[in-house]
């Protein structure tokens, strides 16, 4: 019931007021924000920085990134002026993936695919999580089916948590919109045709009219998830 009706409380407000609302009404808990400086990431980093909100932001830095991705981080943390913890896999996890299958071994099956999402994502992101009350991601329902029925608010019982996607409901229209208006940092690879950014190895531009996350693993026939939102 507290989700159905503080997500109701939610719905009409701004970003901004969104944020500040769930700041308030988490007052004393942990909350944490993962940011992977994607555009959706940007106006929520945005929103917290600005208002100086009570919420932790961290990134997973998988080893793998475009160089372009490093460069709007330092910029980003810079500009909007906010602390940034980074959370890298394991050391031993790594080497021992690399010895045992070489460094794209992701190519061969989804499974080794997502063998290396859990090293590279998944481990590193469970503790990073460690602790917190609530989880605040960019999730927005136009990115995937997987997505299009997400809540704003939900509890996730695996990880003990609240769950809260405050951009759910909008469009990439309203997002563009914002990310105007407040002149917020972007990476430059948005405008060569990535929408979706993540290891430079398993991203690709795409092509007008394909779907967004068809750039992500793109020679794969799968739900485009990492396991971090599935």
């Amino acid at each position: 019931m507290i989700q159905e009706n503080f997500e109701k409380s939610l719905q009409p407000l701004s970003l901004d007021e969104r944020l500040a609302q769930i700041a308030l009404f988490f007052q004393g808990q942990k909350l944490v924000f993962s940011t992977s400086f994607g555009q959706e990431d940007q106006a929520i980093t945005h929103a917290i920085a600005s208002q100086k909100l009570a919420i932790e932001i961290f990134t997973l830095d998988t080893g793998r990134q475009f160089q372009e991705s490093y460069d709007l981080i330092d910029l980003s943390v810079k500009k909007l002026e906010f602390n940034l913890t980074t959370y890298f896999p394991q050391k031993e996890s790594v080497e021992e993936l690399v010895a045992k299958k070489g460094f794209n071994s992701f190519y061969a099956s989804v499974e080794n695919r997502k063998e290396c999402c859990f090293i590279r994502k998944i481990e590193p992101l469970n503790r990073a999580l460690q602790g917190a009350h609530v989880w605040i991601t960019g999730l927005r329902a136009e990115q995937s089916e997987n997505r299009a029925e997400m809540p704003m608010i939900e509890w996730d019982a695996q990880k003990n948590l609240y769950k809260i996607n405050p951009l759910i409901d909008w469009s990439f229209e309203t997002l563009e919109k914002y990310l105007t208006e407040h002149k917020i940092p972007q990476n430059p690879l948005h405008k060569k045709g990535f929408v979706s950014i993540g290891c430079a190895p398993c991203t690709r531009a795409i092509s007008e009219g394909e779907h967004p996350r068809a750039g992500r693993w793109w020679w794969e026939n799968s739900q485009k998830e990492c396991g971090l939102h599935a």
